[in-house]
């Protein structure tokens, strides 16, 4: 008779515990149900990026010395950069610069350590193709600016994150 009573026992102690467990997490599911939505509509919405984001590198040809600090701070040896000697000035003539965005980290040494700040970072990030060959950026290409995700009036600009909300 005596282990019948404690079986009854504890049965009544889990069922106690399963009833607890299910109200804490309807109290959770509760909590979350009248909170903004986190998802933004993409193509139309869009975040405005921090002002430290690293997005894709503009450069200034008229800028560059070619002195390729950029290469040798390039943790993959990245930009490619082309010069020739000028010998009656004495100085390098850049010739042809590019990178390749497909291999690119997005590190941000080359920005910080150019000499002449001929390189800087946007707030381009929507970088992909459907070719990856088209993820090589030459001079021309790197010196278009992106349009500015404020200025687009297509666009709904999100000023905080959704995570800050």
């Amino acid at each position: 008779m005596f282990p019948m009573v404690t079986g009854v026992m504890n049965y009544g102690q889990q069922t106690v515990r399963a009833a607890r467990y299910i109200g804490q997490s309807f109290m959770i599911t509760l909590s979350h149900a009248n909170r903004l939505p986190v998802t933004i509509q993409y193509p139309y919405e869009k975040l405005i990026t921090s002002e430290r984001f690293r997005g894709r590198i503009h450069f200034e040809f008229d800028k560059c010395i070619a002195c390729e600090v950029c290469v040798r701070v390039c943790p993959i040896d990245l930009p490619v950069v082309d010069w020739k000697l000028e010998t009656n000035i004495r100085k390098k003539r850049l010739l042809n610069y590019s990178i390749d965005f497909g291999i690119c980290i997005f590190c941000g040494n080359c920005v910080e350590y150019c000499p002449t700040n001929c390189l800087s970072m946007t707030e381009e990030y929507e970088l992909s193709t459907y070719d990856r060959h088209e993820l090589n950026y030459n001079q021309i290409a790197l010196g278009r600016l992106p349009m500015s995700v404020i200025d687009d009036y297509t666009i709904r600009t999100i000023l905080n994150s959704p995570k800050k909300k």
